[in-house]
């Protein structure tokens, strides 16, 4: 049984937790969300990748044996110096670009990612590798991760908010969107709302965590006992209100496990 540290900038990491306890149940797992600097993509480069990197260092001290950085945001800007400074697993995120110009029927494939997702250095070397036939439709999604955060995504002010994100996207005439952020597979029904089924969406929990189950395979952590692990809930403004969003947003039954949560100090 491994221990497994999955950080995101808020509670949008939750969207690969959930799929983690669906196909890894008995692990157990320590879920950190940054929310009192949420939303990253906001941010410089610097920062996130400073403030990445120490929370992953932090994760490492609580004895994790491997982590999931489920944020697009920190993986674009940090991943690489986080995975030259620590020995473990480190497993990231990206926007679903590859399989969503492979699903596309005609060719043109919007993505809604964080401005600096979409204007990193690694985003932009994924995008170079994709046949050019594929026209891809960038859009920041401003504002939608806060209301995420605040517990809104089904509300009136973010389908407002999500429709004006949408609109260039539509206009262009996209048959696939890529959720190129893991707070967006929260508004899947919003997206529904507007668009009805008339786009086809992409997001990548499920690729995140079968490469996550590869890398624990690789460690020899293949033991299941049939049992289920417990999840540790961390936060760094609010633990009781990051609790209560988990069982508002997984689909996994959080009373299986073991659960508790913790409040995140000072971090170095």
């Amino acid at each position: 049984m491994a221990l497994i540290g999955v950080f995101d900038s808020g509670v949008g990491g939750l969207s690969i937790l959930d799929e983690a306890l669906r196909q890894l149940p008995q692990h157990d797992y320590i879920y950190l969300a940054d929310s009192a600097n949420a939303p990253y993509g906001e941010k410089s480069s610097n920062w996130i990748a400073a403030r990445s990197l120490a929370l992953c260092k932090h994760l490492t001290t609580q004895g994790c044996d491997a982590i999931v950085i489920a944020c697009n945001t920190a993986t674009a800007e940090a991943i690489a110096q986080i995975r030259a400074e620590l020995s473990i697993p480190i497993i990231g995120v990206e926007p679903g670009i590859k399989p969503a110009a492979m699903q596309s029927q005609n060719g043109i494939v919007g993505v809604l990612a964080t401005e600096a997702t979409l204007k990193s250095d690694k985003f932009n070397a994924l995008l170079a590798t994709l046949p050019d036939q594929c026209r891809f439709i960038k859009q920041a999604g401003a504002g939608l991760v806060p209301l995420i955060e605040a517990g809104k995504a089904d509300s009136e002010e973010t389908l407002d908010l999500l429709s004006k994100h949408l609109e260039p996207i539509l206009d262009a005439g996209s048959d696939t969107l890529v959720l190129g952020c893991t707070h967006y597979p929260f508004l899947r029904k919003s997206i529904r709302k507007l668009l009805g089924d008339t786009i086809t969406l992409i997001d990548t929990s499920d690729a995140v965590v079968r490469q996550l189950k590869r890398q624990l395979e690789a460690l020899d952590h293949r033991f299941d006992s049939g049992e289920r692990g417990s999840v540790l809930l961390i936060s760094s403004k609010d633990e009781a209100s990051l609790l209560a969003m988990a069982k508002d947003l997984l689909s996994i039954d959080l009373n299986l496990h073991s659960i508790d949560c913790a409040f995140l100090g000072e971090v170095s």
